[in-house]
């Protein structure tokens, strides 16, 4: 009983210690924040080719003879001579990256991403965006898309890469490449519209317990979690989830026309190497492999804009980015299930 009693007052030593210290320093965070931000981020820029560049001569340095390689060090030496010289035979990648939430909160880097590129990018460059989204909500993924149309509309070659899934709006967001590159197993289309919500009516009724729910304008509220839904409510309900998906489809078949929307807009998703058979994707190809490839002949450049976030934020978005991981990975699984081998 000693010991419990002492290793109690320990642990209650230790946690008042650990939460004084959080304290001075979320003060800390706080009146940082309170002499203004500076912006509120930064553009951070990387150049690819150096990446591939150092991965390319580790590899060189264990299997070629130092002699050879001495002399193909000096032939690439006055290529690079050669290319700083003549600087407009290479055109310019610019590669971003998209990883998508149910709330498409991504679309807040992305968009002075697009923002900064489009101040330098020309018909000559291109923009490859690495996507990965299963979809949500339509608001949050109609703004993503509108971004990427700004590319287009710019008139610059947009490539998008999927490697793992671009399914509703994710797909939304992908229609809008003039090339859709996929792996073979990754997974697109789900060009549909779904809602869905608890109503918990029976159960306060059966409890007496009354929910009043007051609306001014007949369709403001159409199906409610707590009181009585009606059988107009839900057609309306239906209505507006039909005209919605209706928009999405034209949406879809305005920049993918080679597409028979009426075929793939059925709420279906199909691997990589269906969706090629069905004009969802042009070609069966990794990123990785695309921008290897694109590394030879062009400077590739990663962009990516970095929130400056306070110490009070950093743990709030910590946790919450936890718990939605959570919740996001439950839903991946469930609605994936199907393709699991």
């Amino acid at each position: 009983m000693e010991f419990l009693a002492d290793y109690a007052s320990f642990l209650a030593k230790t946690v008042t210690l650990v939460a004084a210290i959080l304290v001075v320093l979320i003060g800390i965070a706080s009146l940082r924040r309170g002499r203004g931000k500076q912006g509120g981020g930064h553009l951070e820029v990387h150049k690819l080719n150096d990446f591939y560049k150092s991965m390319r001569e580790r590899l060189e340095q264990s299997l070629i003879d130092k002699d050879q390689l001495k002399t193909q060090r000096k032939l690439e030496a006055k290529a690079a001579k050669l290319a700083k010289k003549n600087p407009e035979n290479r055109s310019r990648v610019f590669v971003l990256d998209f990883d998508g939430d149910i709330k498409a909160s991504a679309v807040e880097n992305l968009r002075h991403e697009i923002t900064a590129l489009l101040t330098l990018a020309t018909p000559q460059d291109e923009v490859v965006l690495r996507l990965e989204s299963g979809g949500g909500m339509v608001h949050g993924y109609g703004l993503a898309a509108s971004q990427l149309v700004r590319i287009r509309d710019a008139g610059v070659p947009l490539t998008v890469c999927v490697d793992k899934v671009a399914a509703s709006g994710g797909y939304m967001m992908a229609c809008i490449g003039q090339k859709i590159l996929s792996a073979p197993f990754a997974i697109l289309g789900s060009i549909g519209v779904v809602a869905q919500l608890p109503n918990v009516h029976r159960l306060l009724k059966k409890h007496d317990v009354d929910v009043e729910v007051l609306t001014a304008g007949e369709y403001k509220r159409t199906l409610t979690i707590f009181g009585e839904n009606t059988e107009k409510g839900r057609e309306k309900f239906q209505d507006d989830l039909e005209t919605t998906h209706e928009l999405f489809k034209n949406f879809v078949a305005r920049y993918r026309q080679q597409l028979s929307i009426d075929d793939v807009a059925t709420g279906e998703v199909w691997l990589g190497i269906s969706a090629l058979g069905k004009q969802l994707v042009d070609e069966l190809m990794t990123s990785d492999e695309y921008l290897a490839s694109r590394a030879s002949e062009a400077d590739l450049y990663q962009l990516h804009f970095a929130e400056k976030k306070s110490l009070p934020e950093r743990f709030g978005i910590a946790a919450s980015a936890a718990l939605e991981s959570g919740v996001l990975k439950g839903w991946t699984r469930l609605n994936e299930q199907r393709f699991w081998q």
